[in-house]
């Protein structure tokens, strides 16, 4: 019996794409059927990285040697889909740029930008991490070097790079890393702008911000000079660390930063003897912050040994320790964030870019202008 290409297309419609409950056919990513003497040479456009691609291949060459087919060969093609960029943006060779932000200090936003990126770059993506906590740069401790960039046309810079993972941080600059940076606002701006315009991030799928506190210049300055493809909140359990990620999620939402993701941190801890969650903090927080965001929590991380020493000896538990419960969850987290912002793209066209009123106006607070 011969096989059209139809029932090929028919036998792939089972076929979902991680995380996102639809099939490779609904998406129209089979863009290459070819069959002769009973073999059938597919190739396929994904628009994200997967650790799953290889079940994937096994599911694609099993639906369609049902069929009878002899000989199933498969292409993968990775198309990134990115971001609406303007004539005027700093980075035009990054498809996506995701901050990572919480609004409150201490919730772990560094230990997530840092192993988000990493689980990404380990699924194949081109990736870049820039901290742009100027005051207090995490990166360098948590990626375990202190490299400095360096030029190669004396205009421009390199960036620090380490498993394959592209990164700029204030941190890499100072001579002593205990050396305190006291600045004021504009003076941040201008070197956040710089660590996007004069760094040569070259073509990157993905750019990870690791942000600081607060919601002041750093995500204003953001939300103003590039399209964001959008956001993490990062936050823990807690009552406390709520009140201020609440605020994170408002600014976003008054800026339209989309958010792609609630990451609930510290979530539980196991204990050796009895096996058993214990939840420190409370529990609910980041489904609370994702009923606010209306944004899917994409991750609950616990309180993993194996996290905190991977980021204190400089190699994140992603790398470091990848089957570790922390770990896991980290991985996860990047497979659904990818899959979120495919998502997103295939939902929303170009949209126009915000501008915002800095006069107060009556009610004091920052209108976003149409």
């Amino acid at each position: 019996m011969t096989i059209t290409r139809e029932q090929v297309l028919g036998a792939l419609s089972s076929i979902q794409l991680p995380e996102l409950g639809t099939s490779l056919t609904s998406m129209n990513l089979v863009h290459q059927v070819e069959i002769a003497d009973g073999t059938v040479r597919l190739t396929v456009d994904l628009p994200f990285f997967t650790e799953q691609a290889d079940t994937m291949s096994e599911s694609i060459k099993a639906a369609v040697g049902a069929l009878g087919a002899k000989n199933v060969e498969l292409t993968w093609n990775h198309q990134i889909r990115g971001r609406d960029i303007q004539e005027d943006d700093p980075i035009p060779g990054v498809a996506n740029v995701v901050v990572v932000m919480s609004g409150k200090g201490g919730v772990g936003k560094s230990t997530v930008a840092a192993n988000l990126a990493l689980a990404l770059k380990r699924m194949g993506a081109r990736v870049g991490l820039l901290d742009a906590d100027i005051w207090g740069p995490s990166v360098p401790t948590m990626m375990g070097t202190m490299a400095r960039p360096t030029s190669v046309d004396g205009e421009s810079l390199e960036p620090v790079e380490r498993f394959g993972l592209r990164m700029m941080s204030i941190g890499f600059l100072l001579e002593d890393p205990r050396e305190a940076i006291v600045w004021r606002g504009p003076m941040l701006h201008g070197a956040l702008m710089q660590f996007l315009k004069d760094v040569h991030w070259g073509k990157l799928d993905y750019l990870l911000l690791d942000l600081p506190p607060g919601t002041g210049d750093i995500p204003l300055t953001l939300s103003q000079k590039l399209k964001l493809t959008g956001a993490i909140i990062v936050t823990t359990p807690q009552e406390v660390a709520l009140q201020d990620v609440y605020k994170a999620v408002s600014m976003c939402q008054k800026v339209d930063i989309p958010i792609l993701g609630v990451v609930e941190n510290q979530s539980w801890f196991v204990c050796d003897g009895c096996n058993k969650k214990h939840e420190i903090f409370g529990k609910g927080g980041g489904q609370k912050v994702a009923e606010m965001a209306g944004a899917p929590v994409i991750a609950q991380i616990p309180m993993d040994t194996a996290c905190r020493k991977a980021g204190d000896d400089g190699t994140p538990v992603v790398m470091s320790a990848p089957d570790s419960p922390s770990g896991k969850a980290l991985r996860q987290a990047a497979e659904v964030l990818a899959a979120r912002i495919a998502q997103y793209h295939e939902e929303h066209g170009p949209s126009a870019p915000i501008e915002i009123d800095r006069s107060g106006g009556q009610n004091r607070r920052l209108p976003v202008m149409r």
